[in-house]
């Protein structure tokens, strides 16, 4: 197959969809402290898949595209790879696979039509991946800080983005494909393996109240983005009447760092915690999802899907993250 092109690799984008994005993994570094999150792509499984399909690093920078509606034109030949949620991608009218590598020749258009009954994010990998300048280590999009990724904002009609050299000559990229069973499947209930604490029972709520959060199924509100998934408010039975000299809800306490896959709790209504969220704050975090379980969050849509929470030892949380990096090492054949 001859790969048509010598000017420097690139893409037009023709639609941005609802929110296209730059980002790399594991995202910007080293300034959780002074409340710089690390960004990233929300489901970095999908993203790592993606990339290894077209002989990137697995961190290399890719498109994370969530809802759908978006549209890019190859303005040279680009081996390209799109994984994660299902948008029924085409190519001149036909449709293109998921979870393998192919090729989009110079002046074809991809299309990603929109996300409709599981998942919510696509990840769109270019070989030789996307290049945007670093900023503070990382090519990731914080666009609520307006930094990061290309001009620190979602893509738009009109945008070019700049392709590296592969390592691998584009001909041998083409045709591979993850094994079948390292391809995600995405439900609209989805479980999400957690761990207990910091601030949980029994001293900020009563252990009856922590059994019946693990074993209820929350919707996840229409309010749910990068910077944290909202989740259905509750009634919660606390085991304190109020926050004491941290504020009057029982919710309240004395301002502390939060991780990445915290459930918060802000008055009645729990928060996720997601990648472009918060480092600290005032309210109590009853739990976190581990980090070999929050990319299936990534692909939790707004206002449709539900989650379940499973509680797991430390020890159960090291054993989900080995078996999920494991797949990403033999998934891609």
């Amino acid at each position: 197959m001859t790969i048509q092109g010598t000017q420097a690799p690139s893409l037009e984008v023709l639609k941005g969809g609802v929110e296209a994005t730059v980002q790399d993994y594991p995202g910007r570094l080293g300034y959780w402290d002074i409340g710089i999150p690390p960004s990233g792509p929300l489901d970095d499984y999908s993203f790592r898949l993606a990339n290894r399909l077209v002989g990137n690093r697995p961190g290399d920078a890719a498109l994370e595209v969530a809802a759908g509606l978006f549209s890019m034109r190859a303005k040279t030949d680009l081996v390209v790879a799109v994984t994660g949620a299902e948008m029924q991608s085409t190519m001149g009218g036909k449709q293109v696979p998921m979870w393998e590598s192919f090729l989009v020749k110079q002046g074809e258009d991809l299309t990603l039509g929109i996300a409709k009954t599981s998942g919510f994010r696509a990840y769109v990998a270019v070989a030789g991946g996307i290049q945007v300048p670093d900023y503070l280590g990382s090519k990731s999009t914080f666009a609520a800080g307006g930094f990061g990724g290309f001009q620190g904002r979602a893509l738009k009609a009109g945008d070019e983005l700049e392709i590296g050299k592969s390592e691998q000559e584009k001909a041998g990229l083409i045709g591979r494909k993850v094994v079948e069973n390292a391809v995600p499947r995405f439900n609209q209930t989805l479980e999400v393996e957690a761990t207990v604490g910091p601030q949980a029972a029994p001293e900020f709520i009563k252990e009856e109240d922590l059994a019946a959060f693990f074993s209820e199924v929350h919707k996840i509100d229409r309010n749910a983005n990068r910077l944290g998934y909202r989740l259905t408010p509750r009634q919660w039975k606390w085991a304190r009447s109020d926050g004491g000299v941290a504020g009057k809800h029982p919710s309240n306490i004395i301002d502390n760092g939060y991780t990445v896959g915290s459930v918060n709790v802000s008055g009645d209504q729990p928060i996720i915690l997601m990648r472009d969220g918060p480092s600290a704050g005032g309210f109590v975090c009853l739990c976190c999802v581990v980090t070999g379980s929050l990319w299936k969050v990534g692909q939790a849509a707004p206002g449709r899907d539900q989650v379940k929470f499973k509680k797991v030892s430390y020890d159960e949380a090291i054993e989900l993250r080995r078996k999920l990096e494991k797949n990403l090492e033999t998934g891609v054949k």
